[in-house]
């Protein structure tokens, strides 16, 4: 037996070796698993994660801070007992990982059309991190993987805007010459019919942040070269340029509120804010962001009435006699069993996710014109554009079979709080309300809007936790100190304290 052995061992020695000649690292090598990934599926994967933060930061957030929600359970948002809200932050930087990737994908070819819908893309997602935090990384951001930068310095809110605008241009520019194949679009569709409404979003940015950036330098110059150069600078001309992302009945593409749990999703009911102001001007669109009562409905009279922001727990869930009387969010807007009694299952995919419409911009040249800041057009066709296009907008959004009324009633634009008259404060309060109205669950725009202007006027509750100030920034992510923390103390240093309460510089 041991001699056997004995002569197996080199036997098997020989087999060894003749083994280790293969190659382990091919053999480890997952064929099926791709090592790289095409524009088109980078963007398709930015714009739906982006977009879906926007309805979770509009539904968390937004629409709480600007009065067009209110909460009756777990009422901290409501009463600005905010702790650090990092889903923008982890949003912006996640993304532009892949937006790299789109550029080294077309090796910075401004002939591609990947080049131009990319930096339209970024621009946007880096308003979204300095407007929420301030100054932020920007021009260190993402160079870990290329130059080992792991703590990338915060720029100042100054630059980022600049460079965000310059960006934005050199967007519409490329995009002007662009040619190729262009697919993965989630927002217009793709195809080189697309091109020409992914210019007109840049330039309507451009416009949006001019008139943000108004504040502080004057833009009358840049934001007069826009408008009066449709050729050259086209912009949005209609719902149809709307920037939005539409989502599917089946899932996971659906609603990003449709899989809520509805206990989680009815703490959210109208604000009393909301139902006052449009109840004040027989505005239909109440029936869209709100439901009529539950007791209302047992009663034999619906009516849509909301609760106060900034009421206490206990207030909040006892006002007007309780979660009956008190009305949910709209029907547009629910879960999947969030229908009331007599109602059909929502659809799945009634709502969008909102980057930037049409009635918007009509109401940021509506205030330019009225400011003079740009000269042409006239402020009055902007507003009354405005006005009209978000009642379309929402009259083509919401599901016939819904049976709502989203008509607008007769001589709504002659009622006094509407028409387009009084001093020029008046008419700029109304532009704002009307804009307000206008940026229901977009992101935190209104928010970041009404910063700005300080209109319409928003009032803080009464068990708020913030010394009775509106919240104006969120804190940096905590993860920054320990990560990032000389960079965030140069930062904050610069900009002021790390608090809800300390206006960045564009909103100084």
């Amino acid at each position: 037996m041991m001699k056997l052995f004995k002569s197996v061992l080199p036997v098997i020695g020989i087999v060894l070796l003749t083994g280790c000649t293969k190659d382990f690292s091919d053999t480890n090598t997952n064929k099926n698993n791709t090592t790289t990934v095409t524009p088109d599926l980078l963007l398709s994967g930015i714009i739906k994660s982006s977009m879906d933060r926007q309805v979770s930061e509009a539904w968390g957030i937004g629409n709480i801070v600007v009065q067009h929600h209110a909460k009756i359970q777990f009422v901290n948002e409501d009463r600005y007992g905010w702790n650090e809200q990092n889903g923008i932050w982890s949003t912006v930087y996640g993304n532009y990982r892949n937006i790299q990737n789109i550029f080294t994908a077309v090796n910075n070819d401004e002939k591609n059309p990947y080049f131009g819908v990319a930096l339209i893309m970024k621009s946007w997602l880096f308003s979204l991190a300095t407007d929420a935090y301030g100054d932020v990384p920007y021009t260190e951001a993402g160079k870990a993987k290329t130059d080992g930068v792991y703590q990338p310095a915060y720029d100042k809110q100054e630059d980022i805007y600049t460079a965000i605008l310059a960006d934005l241009k050199k967007a519409n520019e490329s995009l002007a010459t662009a040619t190729g194949t262009f697919t993965g679009d989630l927002l217009y569709g793709g195809g080189s019919a697309s091109l020409l409404k992914w210019r007109k979003l840049a330039n309507s940015l451009r416009l949006r942040y001019l008139l943000r950036l108004s504040k502080k330098k004057n833009v009358n110059a840049e934001m007069q070269a826009i408008v009066g150069d449709p050729v050259n600078n086209p912009v949005f001309t209609s719902n149809a340029d709307n920037a939005e992302m539409k989502y599917l009945a089946a899932a996971p593409n659906q609603w990003p509120l449709y899989g809520t749990r509805v206990g989680s999703f009815d703490e959210f009911r109208v604000s009393k804010t909301l139902t006052d102001r449009l109840s004040a001007l027989n505005d239909t669109r109440i029936n869209i962001f709100g439901r009529p009562t539950q007791a209302s409905v047992a009663a034999g009279t619906p009516a849509i009435l909301g609760v106060p922001n900034g009421l206490s727990d206990v207030d909040a869930l006892a006002y007007n006699g309780g979660v009956q009387g008190v009305s949910r969010v709209g029907y547009t807007f629910a879960c999947l069993v969030c229908n009331d009694a007599g109602q059909a299952v929502p659809d799945p995919a009634a709502a969008r996710a909102l980057l930037m419409t049409y009635a918007e911009l009509q109401f940021i040249l509506a205030e330019a014109k009225q400011k003079g800041i740009i000269t042409s057009g006239d402020a009055e066709v902007y507003y009354t554009n405005g006005i009209n296009a978000n009642f379309a907008y929402w009259q083509s959004v919401v599901p016939a079979g819904y049976n709502l009324n989203v008509a607008m009633p007769a001589g709504y634009l002659s009622q006094s709080s509407v028409a387009y008259t009084g001093t020029d404060n008046q008419k700029l309060e109304k532009i704002a309300l009307q804009k307000w109205v206008a940026l229901y669950f977009n992101g935190l725009e209104a928010w970041f809007d009404w910063r700005r202007t300080g209109m319409p006027v928003i009032t803080p509750g009464p068990a708020n936790l913030n010394n009775n100030k509106v919240p104006v920034r969120y804190i940096y992510p905590l993860s920054e100190q320990s990560l990032n923390g000389t960079n965030r103390a140069a930062a904050v240093q610069r900009q002021g304290a790390d608090d809800m309460n300390t206006r960045p510089w564009i909103a100084q």
